[in-house]
């Protein structure tokens, strides 16, 4: 598979007289917060009328790009974000910066930024791959790799399980009855019944949601799990998206998101910034009349569980993803669940087909939010807590890598110049990591490693350093 690079328009805008340097400082600040590199930029775009302003036409040669014009009619057919009715007077587009940015027919990576005289909004001229997972890092792989690209934790399903499933495929020749599992997780989290659909893993509820619940302005935030937005492009939504800063630590500020999404999408905590957003600030994204979807694939990783919405019944349109595949070693097997309101249970559960989850995953879904299990995740976590402080503390060690913010998840995120030609020099040294271009405000130079036993990360860190000794020979 070829290495992907994003390729990058930027949207600029500008009042008469705005210098040449305002506008590259603006943009440039605005690529580094986004974790996003000046030398992905292809081209600035903006209205016919701002084309021969001289702080853009210089901007634009000092970047090394061409400067595009569109006419204001071409941008005003376009649809933003974030319009602006002064805007709309002064140049004809609701906004020049976002409305050129998207004119190539990319996909708005961050939204209008503002300086005193400049605006500016970067979109990807290449969609990214949102189909790519990090199985794809070790799939044919044709020799063996230590997988450091998948997030399920190593060494499972550990052999308590694996008897409880085996001993499941007596019951084969019955169709599935999941009331028994249903009615656990229902008492794991102490909710009703009727807030609980059990799914084939979060991906199948990600595809319910995208095609029952009939969403007209859905809002996915970025970076984070690409398949939510790839089933709501698949049921024909137009997505938009939220894309958080590296300058931030890829932190949600609630009034990022627009108050006319109705259904909102965040992961917590974030695969793969592995941040764990308050739930005071995802609470803040509730409200009648929206769909707020939070995807906890990975917060039985999280010691205690903190922050966790999980089990809230006071939030309207909260909906919570959970998964058993990662904790419990159980991605072949294929089992998660939905947690909301009732009603919209009942919009999702119309949208199964019949026994959409298998008699062997509803046995391992009743078996993984009993009491014992729990203590096991819950033991589990604070081990990866203390791998991944050991991670961390070695990854601090090379001058040449940035690790992301305060991870809280079983895998941390980092920047390293040269990051695909270090991720393809890590897999000739038998280490498969997951490449961050294929998600929405990364590029080529963010890479993420699954949080393992000290042993293995002691043998990654040495790789490393034989990786990062080439790269920059």
């Amino acid at each position: 598979m070829g290495e992907y690079v994003t390729q990058l328009v930027v949207g600029v805008g500008g009042r008469a007289g705005v210098s040449v340097a305002e506008v590259c400082a603006l943009v440039e600040e605005t690529l580094r917060g986004a974790g996003l590199a000046s030398e992905a930029v292809k081209a600035l775009a903006t209205v016919d009328s701002k084309a021969r302003e001289a702080g853009l036409t210089g901007a634009a040669k000092r970047f090394g790009v061409p400067l595009i014009g569109y006419s204001a009619e071409q941008l005003a057919a376009i649809t933003v974000p974030h319009p602006s009715e002064a805007a709309r007077t002064a140049a004809g587009t609701a906004s020049v910066a976002e409305a050129a940015a998207l004119a190539g027919g990319g996909e708005l990576l961050v939204p209008k930024r503002r300086s005193m005289a400049a605006t500016c909004a970067v979109a990807t001229a290449q969609a990214h791959d949102l189909r790519h997972h990090g199985d794809a890092e070790v799939i044919d792989a044709g020799t063996d790799l230590v997988d450091l690209a998948v997030n399920v934790r190593a060494d499972t399903p550990p052999q308590w399980l694996r008897q409880r499933i085996a001993a499941s495929l007596g019951d084969l020749a019955a169709y599935p009855d999941g009331r028994a599992a249903r009615a656990a997780v229902a008492r794991r989290h102490g909710l009703p019944v009727e807030r609980v659909l059990l799914t084939a893993g979060a991906a199948e509820a990600f595809v319910l949601i995208a095609r029952a619940l009939g969403a007209l302005r859905p809002v996915v935030v970025h970076p984070q799990f690409t398949e939510p937005e790839a089933a709501l492009r698949d049921a024909g939504h137009r997505v938009e998206r939220v894309v958080l800063r590296a300058a931030d630590g890829f932190r949600l500020d609630p009034a990022a998101v627009p108050e006319e999404a109705d259904l909102v999408v965040v992961g917590n905590p974030t695969n793969p910034t592995s941040v764990l957003h308050p739930a005071a600030a995802l609470a803040a994204l509730a409200r009648p009349g929206r769909i707020l979807v939070v995807d906890e694939a990975f917060m039985d990783a999280v010691p205690g569980e903190r922050e966790a919405l999980a089990g809230r019944m006071d939030l309207p349109g909260l909906v919570v993803l959970r998964s058993l595949t990662k904790t419990w070693g159980l991605a072949g097997l294929r089992i998660g669940y939905v947690l909301a309101e009732p009603e919209v249970i009942a919009k999702l559960a119309a949208a199964q087909p019949l026994w959409p989850v298998s008699t062997p995953a509803l046995v391992a879904a009743e078996a993984c939010v009993a009491p014992a299990a729990l203590a096991e995740a819950e033991e589990a976590a604070r081990r990866i807590a203390v791998d991944r402080a050991h991670l961390v503390a070695g990854l601090a060690e090379f001058d040449e890598v940035t690790v992301m913010g305060a991870a809280q998840g079983p895998f941390v995120l980092i920047r390293v110049a040269g990051g695909a030609e270090v991720r393809s020099r890590l897999r000739t040294l038998g280490f498969a990591v997951r490449r961050g271009d294929t998600f929405p405000g990364l590029d080529d130079s963010w890479l993420r490693l699954a949080v393992r036993d000290r042993a293995t990360t002691g043998r990654l860190l040495q790789a490393l350093d034989h990786a990062l000794t080439l790269t920059t020979r």
